[in-house]
Parts: structure tokens; C-alpha cells; sequence
């Protein structure tokens, strides 16, 4: 078989994603927040990239003496008093009270003043409270050891993670000593703290509360079980008490705290500002891009004019600000292209859910993201990015852009209704229930039935569980 070398001429189609683009698509899918510090890191190291500050012009007044015209008054006009001193002024008062040392303020920094930082309010954690608690009690250092080995070992809850077992293994100390160090520290605000499971914890705010013998102890003991699923004949039976003690321990157990260290929970709240807002005027909406805080960017006129007057410089400087002015030119356009794109999306929302915008979530339309696609004009993969960590402000509250998008549920009779929908009527026919006889779920599934909706019984399952709604045995109410 011979061999030989040939040319073969081939057209092909294939993407290039460009620097531009590239940075188009990063911008397109960062949230506010991240738009934002990515703007600032930007600004700090491309130094062609500036920010327009926009300088308030002070009109003066026809009244107000310019500041030349009142120097050429002061240099000619001679200074005279023309008030008289009034002689019925105390002035022995006067200079005492504004000579005394309570009343002196000096401005000059001392050396030995504290910093102003060390004021900044700082929330206690949990483990400091619980080792400042075993500190006030004077213990010896191997003591000292196991609380903090102990403290170590809490969950976010205030648990204990760890066995007596284990935390000998990593103490090298004697069970009894931590058990007894473990039994102290049980002791400790948050009242429950250190406990190794919920029965424990409970017991150890049951009996701070001076509840020992009584239904309350017993029930914790050993009906927790039927506490969760609200079988009081069972515990009445067991007991031989009436179902009216029953209801009244469980009210009791009702108030205890079964996660003592939610208090000291480092989670603090996460704030949404808006990417668009939707106005109501009269009977139109009116869609408003969020610039606020934005910082308007345009490119350092210095290095403009440096290469229009043809400055002096070296290949790599001018490479070097060539590229720096590129990207800041790209960032600018992709910055202003994602808010384009933002407002399109949203208009395009809008119009297929204009219904819900005006009546409210049972009036949700079943959409994907391909009927935005078609409807302005772009890829299914842009709507997911622009929808992504998007939030919008409406007249119904504050919505992520993702929200919008749902699969339909089938009715009896009719077009398709949104599963958000669906929810909403769920959680409706639940806050309507009678609490001491509450609607099954197959009883849900009959009553949305009756309301044109074809659901199965476990789809409400489902949905009632995405809403964190217990079941109709642990909704019942005595």
C-alpha cells in the first residue's frame, strides 16, 4: 500500500468565544453583589478604568458675598464693636461652667487612647459564653482541658458530637472526671446545653424548671415517640392519667427550647437588593433596572490622549495599556449589554404573567425558560443565566427572576395551571382546615379535584413537604 501526502482544502463552522464574550457571559450570571466586587477588583488593577464622580455645582446667592469681595471688606472696613456689654451677666458662673474639666473637649489624638475599632458591637459565640461559665468556677487545668475539649465537640445546636467514650480517647483523662466535668457544664446557659440527643436535653430543662416527678419527666422519658405523632391515648393509657394532664405536660414540653444554641447562631440575615423593579402606574407597569450603587465607568482620558498624540513609549507599555483600555472598554460594554438583557428578559415575564403581577400567585402561568427564548430573541442557556440570582421587586413582594419559570399541572377542564399555583391553593386549603380534624392528604387531592385540578395524592405529598407542612397526624390538635 502506497503512502503519499495530500492537501485537502475543508470549510468548517465552529465557536470561538472570544475575550469579549467570555466576559459578557461571566457578567451575565453574577448577582448584584458579585457584579459589584467584581467592578472594584477592575478598578483597582486595571488603571485605565475610572469611575465618573459626578461633583454637586453650589450656586451662590446674589446675597452672599463671594469670598474676594469679602476679603477686600475685611482688608478696608475697620473692626469696631458695636454691641454694648450687658452688666447683669454673672461672669463668675459663666467661666466656671465652661472652664470646668467636664465640659473640655480636646480634638488631638493621644497615643495611649484605645482604638475606636475594639467599640465595633461583636456577638458572643458559644463556646466563649460556655468557657467563661467553667472559668467562674475555679476548675484545675486537666478540668479546664475537657470543657474545652467538651466545648470543642458542640454542634451549632449545642449538642454534643461526641461519646464519653471518644472524648476519653482524646483527653487521656478518667471517664468519671469527664463524666462529672460533662454533668457541670450541663448546668450552663443556654439551659440544655451539652446534651447528647433531645431526650437529654429536654430532661435537663425539665428539671431546672423543678418539674421531677411529674408527667412531664415521665413523658420525655419514655413517650417521645407518641409525643411526635401525637398519640396522647397511648401515653394516657401507659400513664393512667387523664387526657387533660396529657395535653397540659405536653404544652409544657411545647415551651422548652429543643435547640439551646440557636441563640448563639453565627447565621445572620442575608438582605436582597433587588436587579429590577416593576412599578405600578395607574393600569401599566413600568420595569426600572436597579443602578443604584452602580458606578458609572469610562475609560482614563490621560491614556486616550497619550496615543492619540503619539507619547512616547516602550513595545511592552504600549501593549501593556493597549490591553488594559480593551478590557475596560469590553467591561463597560458587557456591563451595559447584561442590563440590556436584564430588562428585556423581564419585559418579556411580564407579558406572559401579567395576570399574577395584577391578581397574585394563584393567577401564575405554567412557563420555561424556551417561551422567553423564542419571545426576545436569544438561547435558552442566556434566560438561565440573566434568571439566575436575580431578584425583582413587585407589587407582590420580592420574587427571584427563577420563580416565574414553572412545569403545569393539568386540570379537569381548562388550560394547564402554574405548580406554584397549586402551592398557593394547598397551603390555602390547609389554613382553612378545622385543626382538630385536618384534611389527609388523598382528602386535599379530592378538594383540589373539586376545584378543577387534577393532582395525585402523592404529588400533594410532595408539596406539602417543599412547604414544610407536617402531615394531617401531626396537625391535629386537641
Amino acid at each position: 500500500m502506497a503512502l503519499e501526502l495530500r492537501q485537502q482544502l475543508k470549510l468548517t463552522q465552529q465557536l470561538i468565544m472570544t475575550p469579549q464574550l467570555q466576559m459578557a457571559i461571566k457578567l451575565l450570571q453574577l448577582s448584584r453583589l458579585e457584579l459589584l466586587n467584581t467592578i472594584r477588583k477592575e478598578l483597582e488593577e486595571n488603571p485605565t478604568l475610572e469611575e465618573e464622580i459626578h461633583e454637586i455645582a453650589v450656586e451662590e446667592s446674589p446675597d452672599m458675598p463671594s469670598d474676594k469681595a469679602s476679603a477686600d471688606s475685611s482688608s478696608t472696613e475697620e473692626v469696631t464693636i458695636k454691641e454694648k456689654i450687658r452688666d447683669d451677666i454673672d461672669w463668675d458662673n459663666y467661666i466656671n461652667e465652661y472652664s470646668s474639666s467636664g465640659r473640655t473637649h480636646f480634638e488631638a489624638e493621644r497615643k495611649d487612647s484605645p482604638n475606636f475599632e475594639s467599640f465595633i458591637a461583636h456577638k458572643e459565640s458559644l463556646r466563649d459564653h460556655l468557657l467563661w461559665q467553667l472559668l467562674m468556677t475555679s476548675p484545675t487545668k486537666e478540668e479546664e482541658n475537657i470543657g474545652s475539649l467538651i466545648v470543642g465537640n458542640l454542634n451549632e445546636d449545642g449538642y454534643l458530637d461526641a461519646s464519653v467514650e471518644g472524648l476519653t480517647t482524646m483527653s487521656g483523662s478518667d471517664p468519671d472526671k469527664i463524666e462529672r466535668v460533662l454533668a457541670l457544664m450541663q448546668t450552663f446557659d443556654p439551659t440544655g446545653v451539652c446534651a447528647r440527643d433531645l431526650r437529654e436535653c429536654l430532661l435537663i430543662q425539665a428539671k431546672h424548671f423543678n418539674l421531677d416527678n411529674t408527667i412531664v419527666i415521665k413523658i420525655i422519658e419514655n413517650h417521645l415517640n407518641h409525643l411526635e405523632n401525637k398519640n396522647y391515648k397511648a401515653i394516657t393509657k401507659s400513664l393512667k392519667v387523664s387526657i387533660e394532664d396529657v395535653i397540659t405536660a405536653v404544652k409544657v414540653i411545647k415551651s422548652l427550647e429543643p435547640r439551646p444554641g440557636r441563640e448563639f447562631a453565627e447565621e445572620e440575615a442575608q438582605y436582597i437588593n433587588p436587579d429590577v423593579f416593576v412599578h405600578k402606574l395607574e393600569n401599566e407597569f413600568v420595569i426600572l433596572v436597579n443602578d443604584d450603587g452602580m458606578p458609572r465607568l469610562h475609560v482614563n482620558n490621560f491614556y486616550k490622549n497619550a496615543f492619540k498624540d503619539g507619547g512616547a513609549f516602550s513595545d511592552d507599555a504600549k501593549e501593556y495599556i493597549q490591553e488594559k483600555m480593551r478590557s475596560a472598554t469590553w467591561l463597560i460594554r458587557s456591563i451595559h449589554q447584561r442590563q440590556k438583557t436584564i430588562y428585556k428578559v423581564m419585559e418579556s415575564i411580564l407579558k406572559f404573567q401579567r395576570s399574577f403581577f395584577e391578581k397574585g400567585i394563584a393567577y401564575l402561568k405554567p412557563m420555561v425558560l424556551r417561551d422567553v427564548a423564542e419571545d426576545i430573541g436569544m438561547h435558552e442557556s442566556t434566560i438561565s443565566r440573566v434568571t439566575t440570582n436575580k431578584y425583582v421587586h413587585t407589587p407582590r413582594g420580592i420574587f427571584e427572576l427563577k420563580y416565574f419559570f414553572n412545569s403545569s399541572i393539568q386540570r379537569v377542564q381548562g388550560d394547564a395551571i402554574a405548580s406554584a399555583s397549586v402551592q398557593e391553593k394547598i397551603r390555602q386549603i390547609i389554613e382553612s382546615e378545622n385543626p382538630k380534624k385536618p384534611y389527609s392528604d388523598d382528602k386535599i387531592s379530592k378538594l383540589l379535584k373539586e376545584s378543577n385540578i387534577s393532582i395525585a395524592r402523592r404529588t400533594v405529598a410532595k408539596y406539602r413537604e417543599m412547604m414544610r407542612v407536617l402531615p394531617s397526624n401531626k396537625r391535629k390538635e386537641f
